[in-house]
């Protein structure tokens, strides 16, 4: 894969991914409770007039739809998690959960339809640091880098 772009902070993250899916009717988010779960209801945000869908980990029985409500994206009912684009979400890809790329390929050919897209979206290059991106046939691969400091009194 090659670079093909560059952004800085979270609202050019936000609107790269906006213009990656634009021809999407459905997307289906998968990641781990907790530590992805809030980006995809972020990144869902931003697509709200589109389909989304969540899937936790690798329980594909576990997919749920998200929904536009007063407070942003939270949560609904089951759903179908069949879509025209999948995003992996980078916290999948983190050693201490375990979760091998073999596992997340079997989703994906469950879940991903036919000429459909292949998303990964990672931040601090957790893809390629562990070589998911080697083992998962990304289309495109949107990694954010954060940098931080702390001040005090």
């Amino acid at each position: 894969m090659k670079k093909i772009s560059e952004f800085t902070g979270i609202t050019e993250n936000l609107l790269t991914f906006r213009e990656e899916v634009k021809d999407a009717e459905k997307i289906t988010f998968i990641g781990m409770p907790g530590v992805c779960s809030p980006f995809a209801l972020l990144f869902a945000y931003v697509v709200k007039e589109k389909e989304s869908v969540f899937i936790s980990g690798t329980d594909i029985k576990s997919a749920r739809k998200l929904k536009l409500t007063e407070q942003g994206m939270e949560f609904g009912e089951s759903a179908n998690p069949h879509a025209d684009v999948v995003a992996i979400l980078g916290g999948l890809a983190m050693p201490k959960t375990n979760i091998k790329p073999d596992e997340i390929n079997k989703i994906i050919k469950n879940v991903l339809k036919k000429d459909g897209k292949l998303m990964g979206l990672c931040y601090m290059d957790i893809f390629r640091e562990y070589g998911w991106d080697q083992k998962l046939n990304f289309d495109c691969i949107i990694n954010g880098t954060l940098n931080g400091f702390i001040l005090r009194k």
